[in-house]
């Protein structure tokens, strides 16, 4: 692709993050964005259709492109990357003030509805197979269920963003793991195993 192309292109989509974290999906247009972006309207619906398909290509580019590298490590590891990723998104980043206008938006729009939906189970898959794997490898512990672990540990920074008036602090990651998660036996190198004179 044209780095030109390229550079309007991650200019638009993150202009159109800012305009719908600042004024809600129902007020959330093309016009609005191309205003904010400084790219013409013409050049934007060459590229998307509507606005819900503007708003959907932002959310899965920019989570593709900031997504925490979990392709080494232990599932321990790999788990905290995650859980910190996402207390910083929701607590800084420009995805923080959308997260309210696209649940708000979700609720009144059909299509926004199946985006948000789908985007969320996609999103969440990465977490539950890391989860999975550390229950298979004996990480954690035999009766931790993949699934309802990756719900409360989302939920918890999700509720913490969006029902008070403090986000979750991502350096406490390693805390809701393990209040969540616990683990079948201790890792290598950790204060406990020291302790225990494990190495």
């Amino acid at each position: 692709m044209d780095p030109r192309i390229e550079r309007s292109r991650q200019l638009i989509l993150h202009a159109a993050l800012e305009e719908l974290g600042d004024v809600g999906y129902g007020a959330f247009t093309v016009e609005s964005v191309a205003a904010r972006s400084g790219v013409a309207k013409s050049t934007i619906y060459r590229h998307w259709s509507d606005k819900l398909a503007l708003i959907a290509d932002a959310f899965q580019t920019f989570h593709e492109q900031w997504g925490p590298d979990i392709t080494s490590g232990s599932s321990r590891e790999k788990l905290d990357r995650i859980v910190r990723h996402v207390a910083e998104v929701l607590g800084k980043s420009v995805f923080s003030a959308c997260i309210p206008a696209l649940i708000e938006g979700a609720e009144r729009d059909p299509g926004l509805r199946k985006f948000h939906h789908r985007f969320q189970m996609e999103a969440r898959k990465p977490l539950v197979a890391v989860i999975a794997e550390g229950v298979a490898s004996g990480e954690f512990l035999l009766h931790v269920n993949p699934d309802i672990a990756a719900s409360a540990l989302l939920g918890l920074v999700f509720y913490r963003r969006l029902m008070t008036r403090e986000p979750f602090d991502p350096e406490r990651a390693g805390d809701v793991i393990n209040t969540i998660l616990g683990f079948a036996r201790p890792l290598r190198g950790s204060r406990a195993a020291s302790r225990k004179g494990i190495r």
